[in-house]
């Protein structure tokens, strides 16, 4: 809920002691299961209020009434098909979003599960595009508490309160478990890819629980990133004068999310068998230690008829603290029936001495080998690279999360300390940093092995023998996605252990060996980024947004691609090849654009695609169809700026002949926008950009300083490559064009609105200088003096982000300089948070820190902080003036990594060669344009190795 003094109160500062008791922190002061100096906190017993979303105006609604119309008509199409429309504003989820949610589990690309900071897991993507955020209750972490004098005994769910939809108080099912953690005393904390929740004295005011989740997301790892994994590790401390037997429990539910978990014919059996086509499939498992005791219920059931219900199975683990050892020997159980739910469970238990400690550790992991796209081909995940297609998968991960985890948390911490560290950056920068990385795994990320088809990929198949050698114990579930049927296991696979708070790494072969197709990695392990070649990192897929089902979104990767680039530079190439082969393709398919009712083709050869599709991508691009973004202004120079700075990050000069000619076409292709011959574009009266619904009239700041930047980029680029023709043709066009856009948009303190006569053509865009954003951020020289860069920005943040409840909401899109938002539409007067990010990344770059950080800081306050909207992990594109969300989980707030980037250019980026724009040779009249001789084009691209026979189209 957000409170009046949110605009009149700043907070430097979230130690951990504000939430957490000195002393229980000094108890956890070992092997990382205390939180960390700087991350995200909330106390568990916080209120999650509904999220409220954004509402047009009268006056919004009567302009796009025909928009509306053909889009109402659209989406009742595609539902005919069985397909979701990439933009659907009319369907509306049952489960209304909350400000409920926490780190997300697992690695990129292998689909997600999130998880709620009070402990609930939700917001299921584990099928490509599809997104569902209600929580699975029966999924629970629970506690059991006994004393050697049997006179203190504690039993609770590990999660706070009676939640909606437990169901009767009195039925079989999970309403019959012990909810009675108030959560008054129980803190979580957020530093992705890790969270701690700390249970200080909770159920048991003797006991001291901490509870680590780890997640495999390591930067320039390209193996281990892709697992579909998660580790939880406990760490109990006795602070009693008894010792205490303590029983944790782990259940899972057979689901996928939704009403998945109903669907009937679902199977529990204690072994893996094969089925004919590829699953989903659970692991659950716990680490069998000399000290702790592991055991497994293979299946429970929710209801009555069952030969155990969730009520018998919790009174048995009230009674015993374990399940019954033969439980390992069970056959199959009978399938369940239409609107049954199955569930597993695994449990560890094990003494804990007077102030003694004890740490038990359990993983989770899912397996879906195999992706289909409702209108495309299948692939093979990432993972399966290294783990196979066979439905044992899971099993392996869940037993290799338990044995690696700890390498993984070292690596992590090395990844993050020195940015934690570093005393110049303000507290709420460093762990928001790193928490916006959520999207990389929660924002419907796809990561396939190779760009052939699955039935084209070796399915490696393990042999049953290698999962009976070792002595963790799984639980796994099996979800058959083609005939809805859902099967369950527990098997043994995993660690062996000889103490209770580690693992036995160097005798047991089990543990030491994998046995599969690919060998572990070393104990000490190395970057693979040096060594493999680019193909082998596979293709990389993210959604604009869960609200936004099209992948990789161009114009928003272009605010969010600072995060690949730094942390995995391989994807970020490969999403840039993708893109440079669209370039050069054409499909001529039909399309209806909505906004206008027009008909074109689908993709336009030359013109950067919007995005890679939706139902078949990488071969049918464009699912965005309100405007033909072949007349877009911003595309083309997107991605010539992006293409420039990652070949001068990477140094990659294979990369930079790869793309070249699509680089130079990409240029060409504009030139029918300059209609006034003056060098620079111009915009044609409709909302041609990444604001969709913000018209633009002639020359734009946004637009037009993207361009400038493009035709720099463009020129430093040609001349590393060897064209030195272009390149001095850019310098000209540069020259002339500059001097069209200051001429035409400069008005003594910042770069006007466009060049139109409308109403908000004079509006303070906080977006104007975009490209001087990325101009900066590649080496390149400023495109305008720096007292005009300096004041625009200083404009912008005195208007657009002070005037608005005093800086503590981010910047406004559109500002009058009578200190009125622009209301000329919807996202004039919206405050988008990436863009916010780009805004403050800017303004580093021109040596404006203090207002660097004010600005962002806004998004912080009202998005994360605990008095603030209640954003956290589900960052929006935008919200409103009173804090209206539109578009939840969204890319572009990933541009936080832009201003990482500012605050730490990389070494190849300063050392990289200067182009001088006004060093320019005399070009005639007869060869101004752009475009070259089709020759010219082919001596370079056949040094192109991405593009096999593309056939390349050049005007002449």
């Amino acid at each position: 809920m957000v409170t009046g003094n949110i605009f009149h109160c700043r907070k430097n500062s979230w130690p951990p002691e504000e939430y957490v008791s000195r002393h229980t922190l000094h108890l956890f002061d070992f092997d990382s299961a205390g939180p960390p100096k700087h991350a995200w906190r909330r106390r568990l017993n916080s209120h999650a209020n509904i999220l409220k979303e954004f509402s047009i105006t009268f006056m919004e609604a009567i302009k796009m009434v025909r928009l509306g119309i053909r889009l109402w008509s659209y989406v009742r199409e595609e539902a005919s098909h069985g397909r979701k429309a990439p933009i659907d504003p009319f369907t509306r989820e049952s489960c209304k979003p909350s400000a409920s949610q926490g780190v997300p589990l697992g690695g990129m690309g292998s689909g997600s599960i999130s998880r709620g900071f009070r402990g609930e897991f939700r917001q299921w993507q584990i099928v490509p595009g599809t997104c569902d955020s209600s929580p699975v209750m029966a999924n629970q972490f629970s506690i059991f508490v006994s004393r050697d004098s049997g006179n203190k005994k504690y039993a609770s769910v590990l999660a706070p309160g009676q939640h909606e939809g437990l169901g009767k108080a009195r039925d079989e099912g999970i309403s019959s478990w012990g909810w009675n953690l108030s959560g008054q005393h129980s803190t979580y904390h957020a530093l992705f890819p890790r969270a701690w929740t700390i249970y200080d004295g909770e159920p048991d005011p003797e006991l001291k629980v901490s509870c680590r989740q780890i997640s495999p997301f390591i930067p320039h790892n390209y193996k281990e990133t892709s697992l579909p994994t998660a580790v939880f590790v406990y760490t109990l401390v006795n602070t009693g004068r008894e010792r205490a037997k303590v029983s944790l429990l782990f259940t899972w539910a057979n689901s996928i999310g939704g009403v998945s978990h109903l669907s009937g014919d679902q199977v529990n059996e204690p072994f893996m068998t094969a089925k004919g086509n590829p699953p989903v499939t659970f692991a659950i498992a716990a680490c069998e230690t000399q000290n702790v005791n592991v055991t497994v219920l293979p299946c429970f059931g929710l209801t009555e008829g069952r030969s155990v219900t969730a009520r018998q199975m919790w009174d048995k683990m009230m009674q015993d603290g374990q399940f019954d050892r033969q439980n390992f020997n069970s056959g199959p159980s009978m399938p369940s029936s239409p609107g049954e739910t199955l569930c597993a469970a695994v449990s560890a238990s094990a003494w804990v001495e007077p102030h003694g400690k004890c740490t038990i550790a359990f993983s989770l992991a899912w397996s879906s080998p195999k992706i289909k796209f409702l209108k495309g081909s299948s692939y093979h995940r990432r993972y399966t690279k290294f783990y196979g297609t066979s439905e044992r998968a899971a099993l392996n991960l869940a037993h290799d999360a338990l044995t690696n985890y700890k390498r993984w948390e070292e690596e992590i911490e090395k990844w993050q300390s020195p940015i934690l560290n570093d005393q110049r950056l303000p507290e709420w920068y460093k762990f928001t940093l790193f928490n916006e990385l959520y999207f990389l795994v929660a924002g419907g990320t796809v990561w396939i092995d190779s760009s052939l088809p699955s039935t084209n990929v070796k399915n490696d198949q393990d042999s049953p023998e290698d999962a009976q050698r070792v002595d963790v114990k799984v639980t796994e579930a099996e979800v058959n996605r083609r005939h809805t049927t859902i099967s369950q296991y527990s098997t043994t696979s995993g660690c062996n252990g000889s103490t209770g708070d580690g693992l036995k790494n160097n005798s047991d072969p089990a543990v030491t060996q994998n046995k599969r197709n690919s060998n572990n990695l070393s104990e000490h392990f190395k970057w693979q980024d040096q060594l493999d070649d680019y193909d082998d990192v596979g293709r990389f897929l993210y959604l604009e947004g869960v609200e936004y089902i099209m992948w990789n979104t161009y114009d928003v990767h272009f605010y969010a691609s600072f995060a690949l680039l730094g942390l995995f530079p391989k994807i970020e190439l490969n999403i840039q090849r993708d893109f440079a082969k669209a370039v050069l393709s054409e499909d001529g398919r039909r399309v209806k654009f909505l906004a206008e009712g027009n008909y074109g083709i689908r993709k336009v050869r030359g013109a950067v695609p919007h995005d890679l599709g939706t139902h078949d991508p990488w071969n049918e691009m464009n699912a965005y169809n309100i405007h033909d973004t072949s007349k877009w202004k911003d595309l083309n120079p997107k991605f010539v700026l992006q293409v420039y700075r990652d070949f001068a990050a990477t140094g990659d000069m294979q990369f930079g002949v790869d793309v070249w000619p699509a680089v130079r076409t990409a240029m060409e292709y504009m030139e029918q926008f300059d209609r006034d011959d003056d060098g620079l574009i111009e915009n044609d009266g409709f909302p041609d950009q990444t604001y969709d619904a913000w018209t633009v009239h002639g020359v734009s700041a946004y637009c037009g300083c993207l361009w400038l930047a493009a035709l720099q980029a463009a020129a430093a680029m040609a001349e590393q490559i060897g064209d030195r023709f272009f390149a001095e043709t850019c310098k000209t066009k540069f020259c002339t064009a500059k001097s069209a856009f200051e001429k035409k948009l400069w008005n003594g303190s910042y770069f006007k609105y466009d060049s139109g006569s409308s109403s908000n053509s004079k509006s303070i865009q906080a977006d104007q200088l975009a490209g001087q954003w990325y101009t900066a951020s590649s080496g390149l020289a400023p495109l305008f003096d720096e007292l005009k860069i300096r004041s625009a920005l200083q404009k912008i943040y005195d208007f657009n982000v002070m005037k608005v409840k005093g800086g503590r909401m981010g910047a406004v899109n559109g500002m009058h300089l009578n200190g009125k938002v622009d209301e000329t539409c919807m996202q004039s007067r919206e405050i988008w948070t990436g863009v916010t990010y780009a805004v403050a990344a800017n303004m580093i770059l021109a040596g404006m820190e203090k207002e660097a950080f004010a600005t962002a800081e806004g998004i912080f306050i009202a998005g994360w902080s605990e008095e603030g909207f209640g954003y956290w992990f589900q960052t929006p594109e935008a919200w409103t003036m009173d804090g209206h969300f539109r578009s939840l989980i969204y890319m572009r707030p990933l541009a936080i990594w832009g201003m990482q980037w500012a605050l730490s250019i990389p070494k190849a980026i300063l050392d990289a060669p200067k182009v001088n724009m006004m060093d320019k040779i005399l070009i005639s009249p007869a060869t101004f344009s752009l475009s070259l001789t089709e020759t010219g084009v082919r001596k370079i691209a056949n040094k192109a190795k991405c593009f096999g026979n593309s056939v390349l189209h050049c005007a002449c």
